[in-house]
C-alpha cells in the first residue's frame, strides 16, 4: 500500500507569521479539486447516503465529545477555524482564510470568512470565535471534569475555575467582525494545529445558549446531555442536524442549501449503527446501507471481487495494552505491576509479529513505541521488547511474581481502526501472556460507555485501547497518554504513576517552537517513556472504508476524519 508522507505540519511559529493558508497545503488534486480519479461533487444528483457506523454516537456537542462515532456526526454539521487537506494530515482553510503569528508564538490573529451564517441564521463572525473558545474556558461543574472535556484538558490543560492547573489559553479578542486574535500563556506545538481537531469547531452562541448546552446532568461515571447536545446541535457546515433516532439506532443529517462553499453532493446523509462488522458487510451487500466503516482485512478480496470499493486510509494510529499499577486512589489496580520487570515480561510475553500477520490488513506494522513512523519524533533508537518468552518467566521470577493474576479487559460491540477484532485480539495476547506465566482472568465489556469508563477510571490491570492522530504532532500521541494529568500523575488509565523523567521530556519537546528542534526532543520523551513503560505499544495499522460502486468522492482520511459533502451517488 503507498504510504503518503505526513510530516510536520509547519516550520517555527516565526516562520508561519503571516502564512496564507490557501497556499500551506498540501493535496492529490487537480485544479478543480476533486481527487485525482475521482469525481467531482458538483456532478452529483442529490439522494440519500446511508453509513454503516460502528458504534451509537454519545451526543453532537463536540466540545463535549470524545468518541470518534459523534464527531463523525459533528465534523459534517461544523466547521473550525482551520481543517486537514482531503486525504491528509496537513493544515488548511476553514471558517478562517488566513492566520498571522507573533514572533513569540503566543498570539494569532485569524482573518475570518465573511457572509457565512449558523444553521440558525445567526452570523459566524470573530465574537462567535471568541464566545466557543471562552465557553470552554469557563465550563465548570461536571462540563470540566475529564470525561465530558477531555480534548480541551489534553490540549489546553486548565480553566478559569482552576488557577491551580495552568491553562494554555490566554484570551481571544475580536478586534473587528472579521478578526479573531487568539492569546496563549506558552508557545506549544499544539497550536495551531488542534484548531482542525472537532473539539474546538465554531458553534452558533445563540443556539448554545438557547439550548442550555452546558447544563449536563448524572455524574463524571454518566453524564447526561443538554438539548442543545442531543436536538439541536447548530453550525456552519455543509449539512443540518436532521433527527436522532435512538430506537432504530440512526442519525440523519440534511443538506445545507445555505452553505457558504460547494454544496454537498447528497440531499441527505443517514449513519446507521451497527455494531457488528459481519453484519455491516451483509447490509453493504444487500444494498441497505451504500457504506461502511472498519472493514474487515479478510473481507477485503471478497468486497473488491463483488464489485465494492475499498478504500484503504494510511496508518496513523497505535494500538497498545495499557498496564495499570496503582498510585491514583480509589483505583483497584495491581501492585505487582509497580515492578518495571513485570510490565517488561508483559511487553517481552506478546508476539507482535504473529499479530500484525494473522489480525491486522496488509499494511501493518508492529510498534516500537507509541507514535507512528510518519510522526516526527520517532525513533529507532529505544528499549525494544523482542518477542520472548522465556524472558518474560525470567523476569517473573526476578521480581518474585511467577503466576501473577491480571485482570484483563476487552470491549465488546465495536471495531476500532488499530484494533479490527478485540476478541480475536484479547485471544492472542492472553495466550502469550499464560504461556509467559502469568494467570489471565478476562472481562469484557460494551464498547460504550462501560467499557471506556472503566479503563478510564483505572479499573483494569491491563486493557486493550488505541488512538488514531488528530494531527501530526508526537505530543498528540504520548503527551495525550502520558503527560502529567495532575499532582505529578499520569491518568488512571496508565496506572497514575509518577514518572517525571517522562513529564519534563514532553515539556520539552512541546515547548519548542522551533520544528527542527523539537524532533529530537520528542525522540528523548520517546525513549523515556519506552524506558519506564507504563503500557506496551502492539501495532500501527491501516483501515478502510468501503463503498458501493455507484459511490463517488469519498476520500480517505488517515486521520479517520472524512468529509462526506463530496460524496455522490450515481443510478
Amino acid at each position: 500500500m503507498h504510504r503518503r508522507p505526513t510530516r510536520a505540519l509547519a516550520a517555527s511559529a516565526a516562520a508561519l507569521s503571516a502564512l496564507a493558508l490557501a497556499g500551506c497545503a498540501s493535496s492529490d488534486r487537480d485544479e478543480s479539486g476533486t481527487a485525482a480519479g475521482e469525481s467531482s461533487a458538483s456532478g452529483g444528483g442529490g439522494g440519500t447516503f446511508v453509513f454503516g457506523a460502528a458504534g451509537d454516537p454519545t451526543m453532537f456537542d463536540p466540545a463535549l465529545a470524545t468518541d470518534g462515532e459523534s464527531f463523525r456526526v459533528t465534523r459534517q454539521i461544523y466547521e473550525g477555524l482551520l481543517t486537514n487537506a482531503p486525504g491528509t494530515a496537513d493544515l488548511e482553510p476553514a471558517l478562517a482564510e488566513s492566520y498571522d503569528v507573533s514572533e513569540d508564538g503566543l498570539t494569532y490573529t485569524f482573518a475570518l470568512r465573511e457572509g457565512v451564517k449558523f444553521h440558525d441564521g445567526t452570523d459566524f463572525n470573530a465574537e462567535a470565535v471568541c464566545f466557543n473558545f471562552d465557553r470552554q474556558y469557563n465550563f465548570t461543574g461536571l462540563a470540566a471534569s475529564p470525561a465530558a472535556s477531555e480534548y480541551w484538558q489534553n490540549n489546553f490543560g486548565g480553566f478559569a475555575s482552576t488557577p491551580d492547573v495552568p491553562s494554555l489559553y490566554a484570551g481571544c479578542e475580536a478586534t473587528d467582525a472579521a478578526t479573531a486574535v487568539i492569546t496563549l500563556t506558552e508557545t506549544t506545538s499544539r497550536f495551531p494545529a488542534v484548531l482542525a481537531l472537532p473539539s474546538f469547531a465554531i458553534q452558533s452562541p445563540a443556539a448554545l445558549e438557547q439550548y442550555k448546552a452546558d447544563e449536563l446532568g448524572g455524574n463524571g461515571d454518566a453524564l447526561t446531555y443538554s438539548e442543545y447536545a442531543t436536538a439541536h446541535p447548530t453550525g456552519t457546515g455543509p449539512f443540518k442536524f436532521g433527527s436522532w433516532d435512538r430506537g432504530n439506532k440512526t442519525v440523519s443529517i440534511v443538506k445545507n442549501a445555505d452553505y457558504w462553499g460547494e454544496a454537498a453532493g447528497v440531499d441527505e446523509i443517514v449513519f446507521r449503527s451497527i455494531a457488528d462488522g459481519n453484519t455491516r458487510r451483509q447490509e453493504l451487500q444487500a444494498g441497505s446501507i451504500d457504506g461502511y466503516d472498519l472493514v474487515a482485512p479478510a473481507d477485503y478480496q471478497a468486497l473488491e471481487q463483488g464489485g465494492f470499493q475499498v478504500l484503504p486510509r494510511d496508518p496513523f494510529n497505535v494500538l497498545y495494552l495499557g498496564m495499570n499499577g496503582g498510585g491514583i486512589e480509589g483505583t483497584s489496580a495491581n501492585p505487582a505491576l509497580q515492578d518495571v520487570r513485570v510490565r517488561q515480561a508483559i511487553a517481552h510475553a506478546i508476539d507482535r509479529d504473529t499479530i500484525v500477520r494473522s489480525l491486522l490488513p496488509e499494511g501493518a506494522e508492529a510498534a516500537i513505541e507509541f507514535v507512528p513512523p510518519a510522526v516526527d519524533g520517532w525513533t529507532q533508537d529505544v528499549t525494544q521488547y523482542a518477542y520472548d518468552p522465556e524472558r518474560s518467566k525470567s523476569l517473573l521470577a526476578e521480581a518474585g511474581a511467577t503466576g501473577t493474576t491480571l485482570r484483563f479487559y476487552y470491549p465488546t460491540d465495536v471495531s476500532r481502526p488499530y484494533l479490527p477484532d478485540p476478541a480475536a485480539m484479547y485471544e492472542v495476547i492472553s495466550k502469550n501472556l499464560t504461556d509467559a506465566g502469568f494467570t489471565v482472568e478476562p472481562t469484557s465489556l460494551p464498547w460504550n460507555p462501560d467499557y471506556l469508563d472503566a479503563v478510564q477510571a483505572g479499573q483494569a490491570d491491563v486493557h486493550l485501547l488505541g488512538w488514531t492522530g488528530d494531527y501530526n504532532d508526537a505530543y498528540n500521541f504520548i503527551g495525550t497518554f502520558f503527560a502529567d494529568a495532575g499532582g505529578g500523575k499520569m491518568k488512571a488509565e496508565f496506572g497514575g504513576w509518577s514518572a517525571p523523567e517522562v513529564f519534563s521530556s514532553l515539556a520539552a519537546g512541546d515547548s519548542e517552537p522551533d520544528v527542527e528542534a523539537r524532533g529530537p526532543l520528542y525522540e528523548a520523551a520517546n525513549k523515556a517513556i519506552m524506558d519506564f513503560l507504563p503500557a506496551v505499544p502492539i501495532s500501527h495499522a491501516p483501515n478502510a472504508i468501503v463503498v458501493a460502486e455507484n459511490v463517488s468522492g469519498l476520500v480517505p482520511s488517515p486521520l479517520s476524519a472524512e468529509d462526506f459533502s463530496t460524496v455522490t451517488i450515481s443510478e
